[in-house]
């Protein structure tokens, strides 16, 4: 028997709400149809949209909440006024109580981290958490982090983000030995600030057993897939994310002008139209919706503001995996294997 995975939806988070919230939920349960949530809010809110889902509300408990964090709020702002009694305070304090396996958010990221830090703790061998990303390439998909969650590394946190993502990834991609790679301005070994070689130096040697390290990698190679997991600091990742995502609409906008042109390219388009559904799906960006917040006592899961239902429903599936194939124990057999986190 497949076992129950307990979800907490913080269901007022996002740039829509429970109107789209809900039913994202609603389309992971048809895929996991084991799973049951614990779903937060306003109950004027979420009550009538959760009775117009028949299936979900009764795989899910709803718990009234008072107070809802606003997108433009400023971290401490939200731990001031939500901590206790915000719908984002009580789904991530769900997993801490453990009521629930992952908690899932489209809510503020600044306030997500920093109430996730203050609820959840970080795990002892890791100094700041990280936000991963599933990233789409050439070769399918890879994990990239950190995109956002600190500026700024030493060489240890280099090493610890890089068996944090190599953790996710034997995960996400059902896999022993993930490729692992640091970010840098060139492969050579003499270029890139002093941490980032440092760190080179310490996967090279400790040669873990649990993660192949590729050494440097540079920009092109994260949409190439040259490795499973790319590591950075959030600064840097942060950057290269809403490029890649400005780059993608960029390229949408000038095929749609190309295409509608002439005569000739609108039925050039009608030919070729399976062959721009097939990418227009591998682009979508509902498709790997979700990041991971990692190096927390808990698992933690922050869905993209913007996303439809689809894009909700695909950063539920992502915490259904975390807490399924137990996230957390992998992260701390591994991290016991690396002796840099140790020390730390």
């Amino acid at each position: 028997m497949t076992k129950s995975v307990r979800i907490s939806i913080d269901a007022m988070g996002g740039d829509h709400g429970p109107g789209v919230l809900i039913p994202g939920a609603a389309l992971a349960l048809e895929r996991h149809p084991e799973m049951r949530f614990l779903i937060f809010g306003e109950e004027k809110h979420v009550v009538p949209v959760l009775d117009a889902h028949p299936a979900l509300k009764a795989a899910s408990e709803f718990r009234h909440a008072d107070v809802s964090v606003k997108m433009d709020e400023k971290p401490s702002q939200a731990l001031r006024i939500g901590r206790y009694k915000s719908s984002m305070w009580r789904a991530i304090q769900a997993v801490r109580e453990g009521e629930a396996d992952a908690c899932v958010s489209a809510g503020n990221t600044g306030a997500l981290m920093a109430m996730s830090m203050f609820c959840l703790k970080t795990m002892s061998q890791v100094e700041r958490p990280a936000i991963a990303a599933i990233w789409p390439t050439v070769r399918g998909e890879s994990i990239v982090l950190d995109v956002g969650a600190s500026i700024g590394a030493d060489a240890s946190h280099y090493v610890n983000l890089s068996v944090l993502g190599a953790a996710m990834a034997r995960i996400v991609f059902d896999m022993e030995r993930p490729t692992v790679g640091l970010l840098n301005v060139g492969r050579e070994e003499i270029k890139g600030i002093e941490a980032v070689k440092e760190a080179g130096r310490t996967l090279r040697e400790a040669d873990l057993p649990n993660l192949d390290y590729r050494g440097f990698v540079e920009g092109d190679d994260i949409g190439r897939g040259t490795v499973d997991v790319v590591v950075t600091e959030g600064f840097t990742g942060n950057i290269a994310l809403k490029t890649a995502e400005g780059t993608a609409k960029q390229i949408g906008e000038y095929l749609r002008g190309a295409m509608s042109r002439t005569w000739r390219a609108k039925l050039g388009y009608l030919l070729a139209k399976p062959a721009f559904d097939a990418l227009r799906a591998k682009m979508d960006p509902s498709r790997a919706n979700g990041g991971v917040f990692l190096g927390l006592e808990g698992v933690v899961i922050k869905s993209h503001g913007g996303a439809d239902a689809k894009g909700f429903a695909a950063a539920v599936d992502i915490g259904y995996d975390m807490a399924h194939h137990n996230l957390m124990r992998t992260i701390r057999d591994m991290l016991d294997e690396t002796p840099i986190a140790t020390s730390a």
